[in-house]
């Protein structure tokens, strides 16, 4: 238990930012899961929406650093192969 004021006053900034980090973590799954059922459901132009959103939330949390930088863009590329994936699929049905 913390007995100084400093150290008192860190354990509530610490809550603060726990809180508000798995705020941004959550906000960011949520949007990831909409994209993976539109990759699963097939819909191209879902998943390209979906992506766009994924990347604004991955950008946004890696600017608060709340996730490394480098994380973001490598969970952005891996959703970003997926959709490429998906759309070669796609193309090869059509043709």
């Amino acid at each position: 238990m913390a007995h100084s004021l400093s150290a008192k006053k860190r354990v509530r900034q610490n809550e603060k930012r726990r809180l508000r980090n798995r705020h941004r973590k959550d906000l960011v799954k949520g949007v990831v899961k909409n994209f993976d059922l539109a990759i699963a459901a097939g819909d191209v132009a879902k998943a390209t929406d979906a992506l766009k959103k994924v990347t604004q939330k991955l950008d946004r949390t890696a600017a608060k650093r709340t996730i490394h930088k480098n994380a973001a863009s490598r969970k952005r590329s891996r959703l970003a192969k997926r959709l490429n994936t998906l759309k070669i699929k796609a193309d090869s049905k059509a043709a």
